[in-house]
């Protein structure tokens, strides 16, 4: 009967969508029927929702086939016949809240990512153990069909010292891999292997002459880092699920990169790529990523309207310094790039405002071409803040910071002010609010402090005459003005 019920569940309750509502007072009872099940918890007005609606849909009719089935589960926040109750019960205090539910009772909060490939990964990984058991080739045909690379432990018995190392690995990493293991001799020697390996295993999609489908891990290095600067291969598919695996000096080509609805284009751009990358993956990593998912990113470059009908490529260095490929790709414009680079002939791309033509108030005011001259090159102390035009916390503190220029007028301390959504805002600054401030003493510009003081005009000035390098000429160390002599 519970079969059944799971069956009616998965594969019939909405003929329109694979989402199982549950936003009925009987929630409880429902999703206990279910071994593991992703519910967001979400209000059709919320505009997150909205825009995850559609990628949610996807990941259910994606998870509903796979192996085992985990269904996905929505309830309506707002529903006054439950949904309302149920929210409240589970502590849901925004949209979209994702969580997991195992055999009807809360489990953990969902940290995957919301797009529809990183939902299906996040999901997969929550059932069953941490690697799969391969007990034929085609146990493993089936998983490779699937679209994912595979990190496989490829063992003769249990118990061996790479076996654990293996497993501990899966375990700790199950979220952001597939893993899958064997014990049958006729698996080992049909994958080309006469004694024991872990294998990374590419799906056929990833297939092409310019790096191999199967990559052995060759002992040295740790198994971990081995999984860690192998699994990508040559060019990857970079995402916003796994970019911090791509470390700098990186070069990302952004196209339309979908291997669901379009793994033909994304091969035919992907592999042009590779023949040329073949010739620098000793200096330099590469990897695509989806133009549409990443235009944040290519913002930064300067690339408000990328076109689409060719990659467009950009190449972070170590020091964190753009350069953006300015011609129509093509492989004998990307070697050209490519040679530029490497020869140290391109300009670095800075998005910036224009230097003031006068910067002559209290407040100096930073862009990115002048941000060196006026910050990091100054022979002052800097007080630092970015800021941004719509905060409205910024908005409140400017004539406040106005005040400090003033009284820091004839001091050794410079009062800047830099506007982060229009400018790069340079290495080793973190701006992740604002409004950010942070302070330089002239002799340590490479250490910023972040300023967590008082945003009144006596807590600034008494942070920077207790921190001035040189005792400021209109306060003592304590912040009290200095009486002036007659």
């Amino acid at each position: 009967m519970k079969s059944l019920f799971i069956l009616f569940f998965i594969f019939g309750l909405a003929f329109s969508s694979d989402v199982i509502d549950l936003s009925g007072s009987d929630f409880d009872e429902r999703i206990k029927e279910l071994d593991t099940a992703l519910v967001e918890f979400y209000a059709p007005w919320c505009g997150h929702c909205k825009r995850l609606g559609p990628k949610y849909e996807e990941a259910a009719s994606i998870l509903k086939k796979s192996d085992p089935a985990v269904p996905l589960v929505k309830v309506d926040c707002t529903s006054e016949t439950g949904g309302k109750d149920t929210c409240s019960k589970y502590g849901v205090g925004g949209y979209p809240t994702l969580k997991i539910f195992r055999g009807g009772e809360f489990s953990s909060e969902y940290n995957g990512g919301r797009e529809t490939d990183a939902i299906v990964k996040y999901m997969k990984a929550q059932v069953g153990p941490s690697s799969k058991l391969l007990k034929s080739q085609a146990d493993l045909d089936k998983l490779l069909a699937q679209g994912e690379t595979i990190i496989a432990g490829l063992f003769k018995s249990e118990g061996s010292s790479l076996e654990q190392e293996y497993l501990k690995i899966a375990d700790k990493q199950r979220e952001q891999y597939v893993f899958a293991h064997t014990y049958e001799e006729s698996l080992l020697k049909s994958l080309g292997h006469d004694d024991e390996a872990v294998v990374i295993i590419r799906p056929k999609q990833l297939h092409n002459k310019f790096e191999p489908s199967s990559v052995k891990y060759d002992g040295s290095g740790g198994l971990e880092k081995y999984i860690r600067t192998s699994y990508h291969g040559l060019v990857g598919i970079r995402n916003h699920d796994n970019y911090k695996d791509f470390e700098t000096p990186l070069l990302v080509a952004y196209y339309d990169v979908d291997y669901v609805k379009n793994p033909k284009g994304t091969n035919y751009w992907r592999n042009r790529i590779m023949k040329v990358a073949q010739d620098y993956a000793k200096k330099l990593n590469f990897a695509v990523s989806n133009r549409e998912a990443f235009m944040a990113e290519l913002e930064k470059y300067g690339w408000d309207s990328p076109p689409k009908d060719k990659p467009v490529v950009a190449i972070r260095d170590a020091q964190e310094r753009k350069y953006r490929m300015e011609d129509d790709f093509s492989m004998d414009n990307l070697r050209k790039y490519l040679e530029a680079y490497e020869a140290g002939e391109l300009t670095p791309y800075l998005k910036s405002e224009s230097v003031p033509e006068n910067n002559d108030g209290p407040v100096k005011v930073a862009v990115a071409k002048n941000f060196q001259e006026l910050v990091t090159d100054s022979e002052k102390d800097v007080l630092i803040e970015f800021y941004a035009p719509w905060c409205g916390h910024c908005k409140k503190l400017a004539p406040t910071f106005e005040e400090l220029g003033t009284a820091m007028k004839g001091e050794n301390v410079e009062i800047v002010k830099m506007d982060a959504t229009a400018n790069d805002v340079p290495p080793p600054f973190e701006v992740s609010g604002f409004p950010t401030i942070y302070y330089l003493p002239k002799n340590k510009k490479s250490s910023p402090v972040p300023y967590h003081g008082g945003r009144e005009l006596e807590d600034f000035i008494k942070y920077l005459a207790r921190e001035a390098t040189s005792e400021l000429k209109g306060y003592d160390r304590k912040g009290n003005q200095k009486k002036s002599e007659l």
